[in-house]
């Protein structure tokens, strides 16, 4: 069972890189296909190599809902970790969030882990709290919140009654108790000051998208310092990392078709996106490099977002990377390199 809580990067275990994939549960990537064939993409991807299986989440575009697609891939996988990136807690009352996501983990073996975000200014955020009927000040805080109240119920806590600044709830009925103790771990989204120095301090993971791998490993050095700060052991945190990929010809092939796909996902040129997300685009050995950047600075678990615009094009990039790219992202090191 791979329970994802932390991963040690120091001795043999700075070489062990996991390597998921973002199911393409958008109508954007999907359209045009049966959507119950990603069910047999996921199923594929755990076949293929692959150690987690990731979804986003939001209801401001055409998609197979979150949790969902993970209740609907766990029975078909057994292996793979089972996670959101990231999941909108706001989108979801709290306390049946919290039945909702021990049911998934309980049913899919352990295999749970959350990504959680609480937005971004702009198309991608503020809507999803209006419709929601959400105030959108105060977010982190109901966000922080919210994980304090899912971590309590899955304890089991004879406590009844939760109060902080943003939620308040008396009464608490008892939840389905996760496979693990402690419940499935949570990572943070972001990298804000804000957010590095919270997911020092409370969270399980980080997964950010950084376009340039030195403000990762500036980040990172900075989330490692709030997590000595809380006094938790110095690798409690798993550093990840999230980015778009697309294997093709050569680096133009390749930005000509993450061109379309990101007009088509952001509506955004894909000179935008790069400014905000890690992208890598090329050959299998460009890709690999361009991730090798990230894991040279701390990345530990990667988390990719296929490029591709339509599903049987997806197919063909989750075959090209796990044959092609995978293996120089796990091979060992040179001697005396980290």
């Amino acid at each position: 069972m791979n329970t994802m809580r932390a991963v040690d990067t120091a001795g043999p275990m700075a070489q062990d890189i996991s390597v998921g994939v973002l199911l393409p549960i958008g109508k954007a990537q999907w359209g045009g296909s049966d959507p119950r064939e990603l069910v047999a993409f996921a199923s594929r991807a755990e076949r293929l190599g692959y150690d987690s299986l990731w979804v986003n989440d939001g209801i401001t575009e055409a998609r197979i809902e979150a949790l969902t697609m993970l209740a609907a891939a766990a029975p078909v996988t057994e292996r793979v970790t089972l996670g959101t990136a990231a999941l909108m807690p706001v989108l979801r009352r709290p306390v049946q969030a919290a039945q909702a996501l021990a049911s998934l983990d309980l049913l899919s073996g352990g295999r749970l882990a959350l990504t959680v975000g609480a937005g971004f200014p702009g198309r991608f955020g503020k809507p999803i709290y209006e419709l929601s009927g959400v105030p959108w000040a105060n977010r982190f805080t109901r966000l922080d919140e919210t994980v304090s109240l899912w971590r309590q119920l899955w304890s089991g806590s004879e406590n009844t009654s939760f109060h902080g600044e943003v939620l308040h709830f008396d009464g608490l009925p008892p939840v389905a108790t996760p496979s693990r103790p402690e419940g499935p771990p949570i990572w943070l989204a972001g990298s804000t000051p804000a957010a590095l120095d919270r997911t020092g301090r409370m969270y399980d993971g980080w997964l950010p998208y950084p376009p340039r791998p030195a403000d990762y490993e500036t980040a990172l050095a900075d989330v490692r310092r709030a997590t000595e700060a809380a006094g938790r052991p110095a690798h409690a945190v798993t550093p990840a990392l999230f980015a778009s990929v697309l294997v093709a010809p050569d680096v133009a092939a390749g930005r000509r078709t993450l061109q379309e796909f990101c007009l088509a996902n952001y509506r955004l040129p894909l000179d935008e996106v790069e400014r905000i997300q890690a992208v890598a685009t090329g050959t299998a050995e460009q890709v690999a490099a361009r991730l090798a950047e990230y894991t040279a600075a701390g990345a530990r678990h990667l988390v990719l977002r296929l490029g591709a615009t339509d599903l049987p094009s997806a197919r063909d990039q989750l075959e090209r990377i796990a044959s092609d790219v995978l293996p120089r992202l796990r091979e060992p090191s040179p001697p005396g390199l980290p």
